[in-house]
Order: C-alpha cells, then structure tokens, then sequence
C-alpha cells in the first residue's frame, strides 16, 4: 500500500470504500472521498483527519456521468497526481419474488456498472499517458451466475467484472494495473438484511475486507475472491449445471 500517494475512492461514504479510504490515508496517502451522502462523507473525512491524514472530499452521483470528467481532472489536480481509482460504489436493492420494477433495475445498472465505466475510462486514459497507475473495482461474488434473487444485480457485477478485464487486457501493457476484488459476503449495511448464511461462510468485518481488497491491488493477482475461500464457492457455483442451478433457491 505504500506505494499509493495519491488516490480516488468513488463510493466512501460507507462500507468497503470507506474502509479502503481510511487505510489508504493510514499509509500516507491522500485521497479523495466521493459519495452521494454529504454528512457520512464528512464523518469519513473527519476520521481519517483524527487519525492523522488526509483527505478532501466531494459530493457526488456516479449517475450524474456528465459532470465526471471535469471532476476528475478537478481531483487529480487538487491531489498532485493519481496513483490509484477505487470504484466501491454499489447498490443491492431488494426484489421481492413476484416484483419486476425496470427503475430499480435501471438504477442498479447505472450505479454499479455504468458508473464505474464513467469513472475508469478518465482514470484508464490518464494512467495510460503517465504509463502507470493502479485501477481497482469491487465487483461481487454475485457476478458468478445469474441468481432468481436479484437478476439486475448479479448482470451489474457480472458486466463490471467482464469490462475490467477487458479494460486490463487494453492497458497492462503501457504499465497500468487493473484490479477485479470480489467479495462474498460482508458485514456492511448493504448485507444487512440478508438472510442467514451458510455454515463456514459469514460474513467478514468489513476492514478485513478492504484490506483484502487492496492487498490484491499490491498483489501480483490481478483478480481475487475475498476472502479467499470464496475462489472455491465460486468454482462450485459455475460448475453447477443450468438445469439444476434454476432449481435451486438462491
């Protein structure tokens, strides 16, 4: 983590991204904090300034994809430079068995997914001219298959793994990192209401989390389950036949 001065967490106002920001900032960088709610942005800038970094913040509607080249421009400025993207920004709405709402979809789709494209395409291009830098998305262990329980979340994430890798097939050579973390299940307000787990697979404090999530940006793995044992869900999950995986209830 050492290596990150400079850095953008799009998503900070709450659980993994804010985790990350503040671990960053413990390590010495400065980093900027974008998210919707300006009072949790606040309280997040608050305790990375107790702790004795350093941190501006903006606040920001990743579907608002107009305003993001500007700001980001804006950002890298104001921070001295770009390092390291974080998009942690994320929603899991509820869906009721019988429920089909194209907003909440749509919604879902323009956070996790497009949202993430708006903002690593600047950062992609920007680390391409400097021929360095460090992109890290946090996708999920949803994006594996298509589960009955909440189809347009498991299409985002299986669409934001799908683009990072193919972002880190364009830019690895000219010395750009593309990072894919997919995490199971965290203990965040986003997981709050879930319901209960399978033996073995509770959730995790969500700092072990972020740490997690940004050991594989210092990694030489450029795509990671975390924790770990979930690299085995996920083989078992993709292993399992169409005809039976409908059959099941998740």
């Amino acid at each position: 983590m050492q290596r990150f001065r400079h850095a953008i967490v799009v998503g900070a106002s709450s659980g993994i991204g804010r985790s990350i920001a503040r671990q960053l900032a413990a390590s010495g960088a400065r980093v900027a904090l974008l998210a919707r709610r300006a009072d949790e942005l606040e309280q997040a800038r608050s305790e990375i300034a107790a702790a004795g970094g350093d941190a501006l913040v903006r606040v920001h509607d990743v579907c608002d994809t107009d305003r993001i080249p500007g700001l980001f421009d804006e950002l890298v400025a104001e921070l001295g430079g770009l390092d390291l993207l974080v998009y942690a920004a994320g929603v899991l709405p509820a869906v009721a068995e019988h429920e089909y709402d194209f907003e909440r979809d749509r919604l879902t789709i323009d956070v996790n997914l497009l949202g993430a494209m708006a903002w690593l395409n600047p950062a992609a291009a920007h680390m391409e001219a400097q021929r360095a830098g460090t992109l890290l998305g946090i996708s999920s262990i949803a994006g594996e298959r298509g589960r009955r329980a909440n189809p347009a979340y498991c299409t985002s994430k299986a669409g934001l793994s799908t683009y990072l890798e193919a972002l880190r097939n364009r830019v690895s050579r000219y010395g750009v990192d593309v990072v894919t973390a997919k995490p199971g299940f965290v203990d965040t307000v986003m997981t709050a209401d879930l319901p209960g787990h399978p033996p073995g697979l509770a959730p995790i404090p969500v700092e072990d989390a972020a740490r997690a999530c940004l050991a594989l940006a210092t990694g030489r793995s450029r795509t990671g389950f975390v924790p770990r044992r979930w690299a085995l869900v996920g083989f078992i999950v993709r292993a399992i036949p169409s005809w039976l995986f409908r059959r099941t209830n998740i």
